[in-house]
């Protein structure tokens, strides 16, 4: 293999997975190439708070509006019950617009939960076939409001509620939970009053990286490449589509700045700040351990503090010790433009505060031929101008931090090009996620686990019991031996009568 094809590769590996392994402390956001999974310390261990990917672009099939897409719960393991994945009852999921280029948010749209429980004496999710979100035999549900809070230099000038107690489309247990789910996900998404449209539940996690990296640096030899390592997890989903003209400061200025946050309650009843997106994956390799709970806290207005990790950064620089690619010339000022302010002509506003925000020019139409590398490849709408479902984040960025814009070309990649599910061509965008119930069955069971159970599966006017079996057919041979118990227990105890 030859040196710029291992280069190709490793420098993939470090982008993806953070190169913690690595031992590197800051790299610039150019060299965001994996998503914000499991980014800081504190946001690791309280997933239904940690903001895993954000995106935003000009609807394809709606140009005069814009979608954002915020996920969250990185790693959603789709057969992981009986307690599935629902957004925190005690958080603000916000979704903040900049429209005036200031680092401040001038609207916040706030997102939170409160989940609903029918049947506190089962352990099950859904206690049969879950025809529709109000199915009595979906036991655990989740419901949302959004309320709309315009504000001028931080401070509240209005707080409207635009949705009020709109379902959550639910996990995906598995094809004899949620036989249809297709339906189930229709059901949630919600029109909202302006033309506005709205959606909350489970989905396939679109961001698609090979993070095996930390596995020594993908095996220690480069066995470990080219794989999406991210094939098969579900996120949780919130997507919002709007009018351009809601959230542009004016015809004459479209360009809007784009990050989600999380504030948890604390014990007092008072909410703080936990988690916090952008632009792709710059707190979990641009910032050193010691930032990266500040940057989780902090604001755009106050991103100044680190800005050296943007204008020196490392990874050029371990690229250059180790395969001989020349690091471009500190300081990055190409890369606080590009990353920090937008790309001028195209999705910088006109008096730009320096901040960690996705920048979108809300009046370029989408491209009817997108290209995965989006401004590099020549198309304008897609990353850096806001971020696309499809778009490589991971090989733009690379490039973009080797030089490419200073005449450097690289072509480095991570040999991962796309999600492994097609994403949907209307709103919400997001594939179906992926279902509990996936993958063959084990030797023993399945038909053999079926003629035990005779008539009992069969559906229909069966009663009770019946459609309780059905419904926990996610249970497997684990019910087949409840029941082979209750059958010994009950004729054990039948003998002890006896004598």
């Amino acid at each position: 293999m030859g040196r710029r094809s291992l280069a190709t590769l490793v420098c993939g590996a470090l982008a993806a997975g953070g190169l913690v392994a690595a031992g590197v402390a800051a790299l610039d956001p150019g060299a965001a190439s994996a998503s914000s999974h499991r980014e800081a310390p504190l946001i690791s261990g309280t997933p239904q708070y940690d903001n895993t990917d954000l995106y935003a672009f000009v609807s394809p099939d709606k140009p005069d509006t814009t979608t954002v897409i915020a996920n969250f719960i990185p790693f959603e393991e789709p057969a992981g019950g009986p307690n599935f994945y629902t957004f925190a009852d005690d958080a603000q999921y916000d979704i903040h617009i900049d429209n005036n280029g200031d680092a401040q948010s001038e609207l916040v749209y706030r997102y939170t939960f409160k989940t609903h429980r029918k049947n506190g004496d089962t352990f099950l999710y859904n206690t049969g076939p879950v025809n529709s979100l109000d199915d009595p035999d979906l036991n655990i549900t989740q419901t949302y409001d959004i309320d709309l809070l315009r504000l001028h230099n931080q401070k509240l000038v209005s707080k409207t509620k635009v949705a009020d107690d709109i379902p959550v489309a639910p996990s995906n247990v598995g094809k004899a939970s949620m036989p249809d789910y297709t339906k189930l996900r229709n059901q949630a998404v919600y029109k909202l009053a302006g033309d506005s449209t709205t959606f909350a539940g489970q989905a396939d996690d679109p961001f698609f990286a090979d993070l095996r990296v930390f596995d020594l640096l993908y095996g220690g030899n480069l066995s470990e490449v080219g794989r999406d390592t991210l094939k098969g997890y579900n996120v949780n989903t919130l997507a919002l589509q709007v009018p351009n003209y809601m959230i542009q400061e004016s015809s004459h200025q479209p360009i809007v700045g784009i990050w989600s946050t999380v504030q948890r309650k604390d014990a007092r009843g008072y909410y703080t700040q936990v988690s916090r997106l952008g632009s792709p994956l710059v707190n979990e390799v641009v910032n050193p351990q010691k930032d990266k709970d500040k940057f989780n806290a902090s604001s755009p207005w106050d991103d100044a503090q680190f800005l050296k990790n943007v204008t020196n950064p490392e990874l050029p620089k371990l690229i250059e010790a180790i395969y001989k690619i020349k690091a471009p010339a500190e300081p990055r000022n190409d890369l606080v433009d590009v990353f920090l302010k937008g790309v001028k002509g195209l999705n910088q506003p006109p008096k730009v505060t320096p901040a960690e925000e996705l920048r979108l020019n809300t009046s370029i139409k989408p491209s009817m031929h997108p290209k995965r590398l989006g401004v590099l490849d020549g198309d304008n709408a897609g990353f850096p101008n806001g971020r696309r479902l499809a778009d490589d984040v991971i090989d733009a960025s690379l490039r973009v931090v080797e030089g490419e814009l200073l005449g450097q070309k690289t072509g480095l990649s991570d040999s991962v090009d796309k999600n492994d599910k097609s994403f949907e061509k209307s709103f919400p965008y997001v594939a179906e996620p992926t279902s509990g119930s996936r993958g063959a069955l084990a030797k023993g069971t399945g038909n053999d686990v079926k003629n035990q159970l005779g008539d009992a599966l069969q559906s229909g006017s069966g009663g009770t019991d019946t459609m309780l079996i059905a419904g926990s057919a996610a249970a497997g041979v684990a019910g087949v031996l409840l029941i082979g118990a209750g059958v010994m227990w009950w004729r054990r105890r039948m003998y002890n009568r006896a004598y």
